[in-house]
């Protein structure tokens, strides 16, 4: 490092629990002798502040940090250096403000819930007479670009010391320390934004500090500590240069600047100040001989550049390869008559392949999806060179094979398999018009009018979704429109699209859509000037077929009447009832994403990008496994980026009530003294015929009944890993990436059902605590291999979706972890999940199945529903068609 370093003051982050595995074991242990040592160590090792922060799940943190912030005052080798007090909760940091000797620092405090917020804790932070780290975070998120770094921290320095009468003396910015050479092109200016973000800070807001967590530089490197230490090294030389005076990394484990290998230093910077676009590889090339090892660097084949543009174009396209893309596309502009003519050349030549290869199963989805990265990025290379043309002589644009418009219905958030059918539909030169998600009718109307579009396609998740596209099917039918109507999702079906959607839109056809890779073939089949009528009457008459064995069936399904059902109900053995949970009421919790990340069940992962096939074996499968790995590889790659970048926000909450089974419902109590009464849940039972030695069973069978007399409970959770999720699609939506978005949103989903797994581990092994002893591999949970079930309102065993109101007002979910529901209670933001907890040993997963009139009637009775309504939640299980029902009762 050069003398400027004397200037740095150097933040030891081992005293926090979401950073150290070691410390958190420590203080999770009440070891706070040995935690201690660890604060000894860093300031051993040259720390001149101590960052602690006790934000674990399972820890009283206010406590922790109480008793831990003491205990370090009464340890003067410790106590010398100032406390830095690290928490995302205020009550927190209030208790280690309210117990630490001299002036400590608050990490932190931002602009990320207004300007109200941000003024009332900073208040706080100055009547303790304590210094503030404040983040580059607004209302719309985390500052990536110089411009945002800036103007974030130009309003909240003047907020601070006009408003607040904060001294600047006491601001210490953080504008954001992000990985660079990751391979996404709007990473590769990070280091430098931050860079010139200090040097305007230091210029423009007198007297404040400038600090950033210089790890998260080099996390594309991580396991390469030579090349990161050099990283690091390069980047405080330029960052403490300019302003830089305060920063989180390990000062023991960097070179001196100058001692630096000369190549690795040159490469290093290369990539900190992007100075060259090849930056990235001639670093990951060179970057095995810099580790230690005996590895030689790594040869990357390049004669394709040797090839003709349009040849460079094609292989990038089919590689993936966006590194040399707006150059040679440049080359093939400058060789062309009209920039148009290179889409329409070399570029859909390229797609052609890549379409042909699909087709043919030599390329996967996630390959595909890279491909749409290259093209899209050549696009927009191209487009201002069209706009100029259009302007100049009004020359036509660019001719597709087809209008699109896609939407998520309204009511329903999820939107990854919409978003893939889109890139494979556009990797085919159809235009997509997309209108996201929770989209209504008329929206969708008025789009399809506007863009006169050729086909509409629907998209949906949840099954409240089914029947909005009956009313968005029947809308367009008023309204005259005759396009096709194309269907797909995770709940719908053919049978559904051909006996419900199919009836409702006569002047159209509605057709249901397996999956992506069946896409182009149904869309091109339809807008054929030849094919169409054939391949639509084939449709109809395939319909027509279907709708006629849904009725039969109907008919043939007996159902056994609802008391005859209860009469045979799940009689459990309530001596078996576990003890109480150890707390009643909620709790949230604050979720390090790198917790989950061994949680992680990836077989639904690749299932989603279509590749099938059994985690991990499907890494060597013949057909996908080439495809899977490279898939598998970049999703560690950003998970990990996700965890130390904190891209995402991970938390729940979780209760405990008293309970006990009334019929077929489930009562609720406020406390152990069960006079008053908080909530009743409602299920629903099996109503197919069965012996005595089969039950029908419902969820409330799992609970001792009230009569038994035996205390029981149940518990209740909802966690989120979406907080920030709508930020980082926007970030990806930008760079024109639609890999990354897409891979982004699927990883969010994965790392929220793996909230699921922990939490519920947690719940058995230490909230309700019954299962204390249970140690299972993650095969094993994903297998369910453990006591009770964590079954979710809106799935097999209690299919209403409105049940998940009651649970939400339980858990106040909103306002404990800002986790909402839509009008068709979906969850927003949507990687989340939501269930109820049982615990006695009987107690299993099963499907409801059909359900017939009588329950229903009895079901909205005891909701207070009206009956048509409650059939209207509950469609895709009714064993009887409503209508016909309702005509019959009439005569």
């Amino acid at each position: 490092m050069t003398s400027a370093a004397s200037r740095f003051v150097n933040v030891g982050e081992r005293t926090n629990v979401t950073g150290s595995a070691k410390f958190r074991k420590l203080i999770t242990a009440g070891d706070y002798a040995a935690a201690l040592d660890v604060a000894r160590e860093q300031v051993e090792n040259g720390a001149q502040i101590l960052d602690v922060n006790m934000d674990e799940g399972l820890l009283d943190s206010e406590k922790a940090m109480t008793e831990f912030l003491n205990l370090i005052a009464s340890e003067p080798d410790i106590a010398r250096v100032p406390v830095m007090i690290d928490s995302s909760k205020w009550s927190v940091i209030e208790a280690g403000l309210k117990c630490v000797q001299g002036k400590p620092i608050v990490n932190s405090i931002s602009l990320k819930e207004g300007e109200e917020s941000f003024l009332h804790y900073a208040r706080k932070v100055r009547a303790y007479g304590a210094a503030a780290v404040v983040m580059a975070f607004d209302e719309t998120g985390q500052a990536d670009t110089f411009t945002r770094k800036t103007e974030i921290c130009a309003r909240a320095y003047k907020l601070l010391t006009e408003k607040v009468g904060f001294p600047p003396e006491d601001i210490v910015f953080d504008p954001n320390v992000f990985a660079v050479a990751t391979g996404i092109e709007e990473h590769s200016n990070y280091g430098v934004d931050f860079i010139e973000a200090t040097k305007w800070i230091r210029e423009n807001l007198p007297h404040a500090h400038i600090s950033g967590g210089v790890s998260n530089l080099s996390f594309a490197f991580r396991g390469n500590e030579p090349v990161r230490a050099a990283m690091h090294s390069v980047f405080l030389y330029h960052a403490i240069a300019v302003g830089m005076d305060m920063g989180i990394v390990n000062a023991g484990a960097l070179p001196v600047y100058d001692d630096i290998d000369p190549e690795l230093r040159e490469l290093a910077e290369d990539v900190v100040l992007n100075r060259r676009p090849d930056a990235t590889d001639r670093l990951l090339a060179a970057a095995d001989k810099f580790k230690g090892g005996k590895q030689e660097a790594r040869v990357v084949d390049t004669r394709w550049r040797d090839q003709p543009v349009g040849k460079r174009l094609e292989h990038a396209l089919v590689h993936g390869i966006t590194e040399f893309i707006e150059a040679d596309t440049e080359e093939a502009r400058a060789a062309a008559e009209r920039p148009l003519h290179v889409i329409e050349g070399p570029l859909m030549d390229g797609m052609n392949v890549v379409g042909d290869l699909f087709g043919s199963g030599k390329m996967f989805l996630p390959q595909v999806v890279k491909s749409a990265r290259v093209m899209k990025q050549a696009v927009a290379y191209l487009m201002p060179f069209m706009e100029a043309e259009k302007e100049a002589s009004g020359a036509a644009q660019r001719s597709s094979a087809g209008k699109i418009l896609m939407a998520t219905v309204k009511g329903d958030v999820h939107d990854i398999g919409k978003n893939i059918v889109g890139v494979v539909l556009q990797c085919n030169n159809y235009e997509v018009i997309d209108l996201g998600v929770m989209v209504p009718v008329q929206k969708i109307i008025a789009a399809a009018r506007e863009h006169e579009v050729d086909v509409i396609g629907l998209s949906g998740l949840i099954t409240p979704s089914l029947d909005e596209m009956v009313t968005v099917a029947s809308e367009l039918e008023r309204e005259g429109f005759d396009v096709p109507l194309l269907i797909g999702g995770a709940t719908t079906s053919k049978i559904h699209t051909a006996v419900k959607i199919h009836p409702a839109y006569e002047r159209g056809q509605a057709v249901y859509v397996l999956d992506a890779s069946r896409a182009v073939g149904v869309v091109s089949s339809l807008l054929s000037e030849t094919q169409s009528a054939p391949y639509v009457a084939d449709i109809q008459a395939d319909y027509a077929r279907l709708a006629e064995q849904h009725a039969r069936s109907q008919e043939e399904k007996a159902r056994a009447p609802i008391a005859a059902a209860r009469a045979n109900r799940l009689q459990i053995d309530v001596s078996k009832v576990v003890g109480a949970p150890s707390f009643l009421g909620t709790r949230t919790i604050e979720i390090p994403l790198e917790e989950l990340i061994p949680y992680i069940d990836w077989t639904p992962f690749f299932q989603t990008w279509e590749l099938k096939g059994r985690y991990p074996e499907i890494l060597k499968d013949e057909k996908y496994g080439e495809a899977a790995r490279s898939l598998f590889e970049d999703a560690t790659v950003m998970l990990r980026q996700m965890a130390d970048e904190k891209w995402l926000q991970a938390r729940a909450v979780i209760g405990f009530w008293p309970a006990a089974a009334r019929g077929d419902d489930i009562v609720l109590f406020k406390d152990e003294n069960r006079a008053e009464e908080r909530a009743v849940l409602h299920t629903l039972r099996q109503q197919m015929a069965r012996g005595k030695d089969r039950p029908n069973l419902a969820l409330s069978d799992f609970v001792a009944p009230e009569e038994a007399g035996v205390p029981d409970h149940v518990g209740g959770f909802a966690v989120t890993a979406g907080i920030g999720e709508e930020a980082m699609s926007q970030r990806f939506a930008r760079a024109n990436d639609d890999y990354g978005g897409i891979l982004a949103k699927a990883l969010a989903d994965r790392l929220a059902e793996a909230g699921a797994e922990w939490l519920h581990e947690k719940v058995r092994r230490e909230h309700w605590g019954y299962a204390a002893d249970e140690k299972l591999s993650n095969d094993e949970l994903i297998a369910e291999g453990y006591q009770g079930v964590r079954p979710a309102p809106g799935y097999p065993a209690q299919p209403d979706h409105t049940e998940k109101g009651v649970l939400f007002d339980l858990l106040d979910a909103p306002n404990a972890i800002g986790l909402t529901l839509t009008e068709s209670y979906a969850m927003w933001p949507g990687s989340a999940v939501s269930g109820l907890y049982f615990s006695h040993p009987e107690s299993r997963y099963f499907g409801l199945g059909k359900i017939d009139r009588d329950q229903v009637a009895d079901y909205a009775a005891r909701k207070g529903y009206e009956l048509a309504e409650m059939e209207r939640w509950l469609s895709p299980v009714l064993n009887y068609d409503p209508n016909r029902a309702q005509k019959m009762a009439a005569e």
